[in-house]
């Protein structure tokens, strides 16, 4: 059954606050048990501390709201490439392989959850901002997780011929 796409993709409807369809999908992604009020207020909280944060910013390239700042976040930790195994005469390589538009978003989601979830002793909306602001700076644990990924295609790129 692989390939198959639910209709998720479809069916998403955009945030009643922002109007944005992949604010919604990350929505989605931080919510526990399917409680998505508690999961809209975490990141609602967190638009608020990045809003804050954006007001007191001098710098004239900075995002000017907290949506651009959000969507620069998941921009810059995207990967490009990542390493999949690959059995090839009993052997198994690590092929560096490009990663598709979907597969990026998804990967880019976990990881700043991920990197928000590991931290502990404050708030989850506090955590979340804190790690949307440094991802948007090119900082944080979600950027360096996937510069290992793009050093790790890197590093494999003589099995690059496996790729089909």
């Amino acid at each position: 059954m692989a390939g198959k796409w639910t209709a998720s993709e479809t069916q998403l409807r955009p945030d009643p606050k922002f109007g944005d369809k992949v604010f919604s999908k990350f929505v989605n992604c931080i919510m526990y048990d399917g409680k998505k009020a508690v999961a809209q207020r975490v990141m609602y909280d967190a638009m608020d501390i990045i809003q804050e944060r954006l007001g007191k910013e001098t710098s004239p390239e900075a995002p000017k709201t907290a949506l651009e700042l959000f969507q620069r976040a998941i921009e810059n930790v995207k990967p490009f490439v990542e390493v999949r195994s690959k059995r090839i005469g009993g052997a198994n390589y690590q092929v560096p392989m490009q990663v598709n538009r979907r597969r990026q978003q998804s990967l880019a989601f976990r990881w700043i959850i991920e990197a928000a979830r590991g931290e502990k002793g404050r708030p989850v909306a506090q955590r979340v901002a804190d790690e949307l602001y440094a991802a948007a700076r090119g900082e944080g644990k979600a950027m360096q997780t996937r510069d290992q990924v793009h050093r790790m295609a890197e590093a494999n790129k003589a099995f690059a011929h496996y790729a089909n």
